[in-house]
Order: structure tokens, then C-alpha cells, then sequence
């Protein structure tokens, strides 16, 4: 293809894609600090630094199977313009920004890729979607919270039974020390899954401009950009959350917290290894749901946790609707 997005417009895009991932840690440290906080085992500065050093140690840790899914395998790559990557990195953003003001813990990665369907169809219609690629990532959608509440739940039900001698106060000393183990995990496999997300943006710009042509690897500036990024959103946290996350949908002790986040990263541990873009909020919560009801039904708030499930759903046709007005704009701005 030859290059036709003037490299002012090549540097400005990738910087709204860090910008992007940046909200992504920003948004989803509830996601991996929540559990960690809220059960006292770290204050808030130094869970936030924990997660972020783990997210960018993932770095070293995951291969690039999630960013070839987002840059190759959702649209075809031969019909993006600097356009479309304009609509669905505003789109992913607004979205991301609008969840985070009302304390919602949406889906990054679902944001971005309906920012992605979004502008496509309005460009091109819906023949250059591919299917497969998008099939996976929506039944995901289901699957990885589904995951996570079966792996959470039965965490919780073999620690129960091998502690079942131990005394509470002997249970609570240990897993405040096991809880940073599983909030590490957890802060790799987000970091593992989600920074490949804005990898795959910049890997697919690059293509459209010609950078970086279709057979080749992505450029390693790209990757340790993008999980900069995210480790520095994590760092900065996104407060609004954390409480829903942690004490909103159940009441969490170190052991719980343990089994949600030992549950969570064994699920984004197995999405990453098959190039899934999964949402590491639909699968912390998942977990979360998991642990509480292997106590009891009723010790989860099933209504918060409904109206999550309703902010789930519309993640995707919100976010391509605002990517598809963003779309039309940027013909006039770029």
C-alpha cells in the first residue's frame, strides 16, 4: 500500500492510541487493586505500584497473539485509513471516560473494538468485518466472566476444604501474604492481555500507512510504548471504581480476594495464550461473583451486579455509535 497518512497525522494518531491505553490502566486498575485494598492487605499507593510494575513485567511474559487479533483479525486491514483509527480510538475513549465519571466498570477492550466495527461500517459497510475474529471476541464476552466465576468459585471451595483445620486467624495471616502472589498474577495477566490491545491499534495504523507491511512483526518501540502506557495508568488508578469492584458486589476477606484473583489471572492467562481479547473487568467480576456465592447466594448484590452486566452489553453498539460520529468528523480534521 503506499503511504498515504502524512507522518503529523501517523504521530498524533499513535499518540491518542497511548492515550487510549493509558485510560485502559487508568480505568481497569479497580480491576486489579479493588480486591487487594479492600480486604487491607495494601494501601492504595503501594497497590496501585504493585499492579503497575506487574503489568509491565508482562511485557516480557506474552507474546503478540491478542494485538494480531485486534490489527488483523477484526476488520480487514486493507480498508483502514487514518479515519477509521480517528473514530474508533475516540469512540473507545469517550466510552472509557463516560464508565469511569459514573463509577461503571465497562469493558476497555470491548470499547475499543466496537470503536473499530463502528467506524469500519461507516467507511466501508460490513464486508471487510471478519467474523471469526469478532465471533471469538463476542463469545468471550460470555465465556470469560462465566470462567471466572467457575475458577473463583472453586477456588474458594478447595481452600475452604484444605483449611478446614486451620483457624480463621491463622487462614487471614496466610492469605494477606498469598493475596500479593494472586494480585500480581492478576496485574500480569491484565497488563498481558490489555496492553496488546493498543499494540494491535498502532500495529494495524502502521500497516494502513505503510509503514509496517501485513507479513511482518510488530516494531518493539510499539510494544514497550504500550505497556508504558498502561503501567502508568495503573499507577495514577482510577479511584471511582475501586469500591464497586472491591465491596460493592461482595464482601471480600484476604481469602476470598486470594481466590478471585487467582481465578481471574488463570482465565486471562489462558485468553492471552489463544489470542482472545478478553475484558479483564468482565473477568475479575466474574471471579469476584464466584467467591461470594461459594459462601451463599444471597452474600451477592445480584442487583449492582446486573446493572454491570447491562453496561457489558451496551459497550460495544455505545462505543461504535460515538466511534461512527468521530468517524465523519475526522474526514474534516485530518
Amino acid at each position: 500500500m503506499d503511504l498515504q497518512i502524512s507522518l503529523a497525522v501517523i504521530i498524533g494518531l499513535v499518540g491518542l492510541a497511548l492515550f487510549f491505553d493509558f485510560l485502559n490502566g487508568f480505568h481497569d486498575a479497580a480491576n486489579s487493586i479493588a480486591t487487594v485494598v479492600s480486604t487491607g492487605v495494601l494501601k492504595p499507593k503501594h497497590a496501585v505500584a504493585w499492579a503497575a510494575t506487574f503489568n509491565f513485567i508482562a511485557l516480557w511474559v506474552f507474546g503478540t497473539h491478542v494485538a494480531a487479533t485486534i490489527g488483523k483479525g477484526i476488520v480487514d486491514p486493507s480498508v483502514v485509513d487514518q479515519h477509521v483509527i480517528f473514530g474508533a480510538l475516540v469512540g473507545a475513549v469517550a466510552w472509557n471516560l463516560i464508565t469511569w465519571f459514573y463509577g461503571i466498570p465497562s469493558s476497555s477492550s470491548h470499547a475499543l473494538i466496537g470503536g473499530i466495527v463502528g467506524a469500519t461500517i461507516v467507511k466501508a459497510g460490513v464486508g471487510p468485518l471478519i467474523g471469526s475474529g469478532i465471533g471469538k471476541t463476542v463469545l468471550f464476552i460470555v465465556l470469560s466472566p462465566l470462567l471466572g466465576m467457575l475458577l473463583g468459585s472453586t477456588m474458594m471451595v478447595l481452600v475452604a476444604w484444605i483449611f478446614r483445620r486451620a483457624t480463621p486467624r491463622k487462614v487471614d495471616r496466610w492469605f494477606r501474604r498469598l493475596q500479593l502472589v494472586s494480585a500480581g498474577a492478576y496485574s500480569l495477566g491484565h497488563g498481558g492481555n490489555d496492553a496488546q490491545k493498543t499494540i494491535g491499534i498502532i500495529w494495524l495504523l502502521l500497516i494502513a500507512a505503510g509503514v509496517t507491511g501485513q507479513g511482518e512483526d510488530v516494531p518493539s518501540w510499539v510494544v514497550i510504548c504500550c505497556y508504558a502506557a498502561i503501567s502508568l495508568g495503573t499507577l495514577f488508578g482510577g479511584w471511582r471504581i475501586v469500591k464497586t469492584m472491591g465491596q460493592g458486589i461482595t464482601k471480600l476477606k484476604p481469602v476470598g480476594g486470594f481466590c478471585a484473583e487467582t481465578g481471574g489471572a488463570m482465565t486471562l492467562f489462558f485468553a492471552s495464550a489463544l489470542g482472545v481479547p478478553v475484558s479483564t473487568t468482565h473477568t475479575i467480576t466474574g471471579a469476584i461473583v464466584g467467591v461470594g456465592s461459594a459462601h451463599r447466594m444471597s452474600a451477592v448484590r445480584w442487583g449492582l451486579a446486573g446493572s454491570i452486566v447491562w453496561a457489558w452489553v451496551l459497550t460495544i453498539p455505545a462505543s461504535a455509535a460515538i466511534s461512527a460520529i468521530a468517524y465523519e468528523l475526522g474526514k474534516y480534521i485530518l
